[in-house]
């Protein structure tokens, strides 16, 4: 820890930056990983089992009752928002997917692209401090004592070097845990699109089954 805080110091003002953009992307990171690991995670194939056995029998009602006993989550609230129209025009179900939909992908995506602004920051912040440290340098070795020249030179360029490895690793941390977020969140929405459909397929299914039976009893 003492290493650390040393090389801390020896980065120049610039380093504070850089942990600005490293702390704010942590603090979304976290509530990231909240949001899409612990509150989003559902099994789809589970889901959509359960919820064909029901609508195939016909009770939609036990169907509902099923999802509310789910763990919440996107793909069970949307599904459930289907069924309560279940019994309304074909339009009217795919409206009440659609519109559980709209309001569940916005918090799925909240807040990623800011990690991608922060990394690039992190990286431009590096660099400003790589080049004021390098003119700081520079600027005090004009007039100074020969005999400590080579003393503030090199303080100077290792205070631009500190700099520089801090927000470029900061930088690429953030990047890396940028990408894995985003693939997560395609992964979740993709599951969401699938559900909608799968879940249209049954309860169609199901009116047209119903309806041929009713025709042949007729």
């Amino acid at each position: 820890m003492a290493d650390f805080m040393q090389f801390y110091r020896e980065g120049g003002w610039g380093m504070n930056l850089i942990s600005l953009c490293l702390f704010t992307s942590i603090g979304i990171i976290i509530e990231r990983v909240k949001v899409l690991w612990l509150d989003s995670s559902e099994n789809k194939h589970a889901l959509l089992t359960g919820l064909n056995q029901h609508i195939m029998r016909g009770d939609v009602q036990a169907a509902i009752r099923w999802l509310s006993s789910q763990k919440p989550g996107p793909i069970s609230r949307i599904l459930r928002a289907g069924l309560m129209k279940a019994h309304r025009p074909d339009k009217e179900i795919q409206a009440a997917l659609d519109q559980a939909s709209l309001s569940e992908v916005p918090r799925l995506e909240a807040r990623t692209g800011y990690l991608a602004v922060l990394s690039n920051t992190a990286t431009l912040c590096a660099l400003i401090g790589t080049i004021s440290g390098l003119i700081k340098t520079f600027g005090s070795l004009s007039g100074a004592d020969p005999a400590k020249k080579s003393e503030l030179l090199s303080a100077g360029i290792s205070e631009a070097m500190h700099c520089t490895l801090y927000g470029l690793a900061s930088a690429a941390f953030v990047i890396v845990i940028y990408a894995v977020i985003q693939a997560k969140t395609q992964h979740t929405l993709e599951a969401i699109n699938e559900s909608v459909v799968a879940e249209l397929n049954f309860v169609l299914s199901n009116r047209a089954a119903k309806s041929e039976g009713a025709q042949a009893v007729g």
